[in-house]
């Protein structure tokens, strides 16, 4: 097979794909997404990297309304924990962020690590058994780019209690959870991440994040 070439055009539009990946919290409200899209975009997550070529991520699609609903309640509880960590104007922006579209989201994906897999023989992870969990996050992102290149939106949920989540949704006791995306049709786009146009944080320059040594 030929190896294609990817020219500067498709380089330019790349980089622009990767500006423009927001972490979506606002979709369109009953706007539904084709269950054959997402399962094309769940076959690009798939060719991800992974360690040994273990293929460890798990995903699992959240569509029953009572297992949703226990989700929902579950980032309730944490997130009105989290707000008590913070005090004075970090707690008034902390209340005013919306930090999940659940409730809004046509889809809901929970990406988890099957640390139990035989798969890649072990191959990488006696030193580093986390390569697996991070393999996982691989495929997240490719979703994520992929979502991204057909107009789709997805938030990465990170404020939960993750012993409950997994329980509630049934699955293998080693399986780790690593992302809970909700994923639709945004009601906005922009290049800018929505945390800095809040004032919450702003983005480093990559100067200030390369150590020489």
């Amino acid at each position: 097979m030929t190896p294609p070439v990817f020219d500067e055009a498709f380089r330019a539009r790349l980089t622009e794909l990767m500006v423009w990946r927001r972490d979506v919290r606002r979709f369109i409200p009953h706007k539904p997404v084709s269950p054959d899209l997402v399962a094309g975009l769940l076959e690009t997550a798939a060719l991800a990297p992974s360690v040994g070529n273990s293929q460890p991520w798990r995903f699992v699609l959240v569509e029953d309304a009572d297992r949703r609903a226990k989700v929902i309640a579950n980032f309730e509880r944490a997130n009105k924990d989290a707000l008590s960590d913070y005090s004075g104007e970090k707690a008034r922006l902390y209340a005013g962020l919306k930090l999940a579209g659940l409730k809004e989201a046509p889809v809901h994906l929970a990406v988890f690590a099957d640390e139990g897999t035989g798969q890649g023989h072990g191959l990488g992870r006696r030193t580093m058994p986390e390569m697996l969990d991070y393999s996982a996050v691989m495929a997240v992102y490719g979703f994520w780019l992929a979502a991204r290149a057909v107009g789709l939106g997805a938030g990465w949920v990170s404020i939960f209690e993750p012993e409950t989540l997994t329980r509630d949704l049934e699955v293998p006791e080693d399986w780790k959870l690593v992302a809970y995306l909700c994923v639709g049709w945004p009601e906005e786009e922009q290049a800018t991440p929505e945390l800095e146009r809040a004032g919450w944080e702003h983005r480093r320059s990559v100067d200030q994040q390369i150590i020489k040594r």
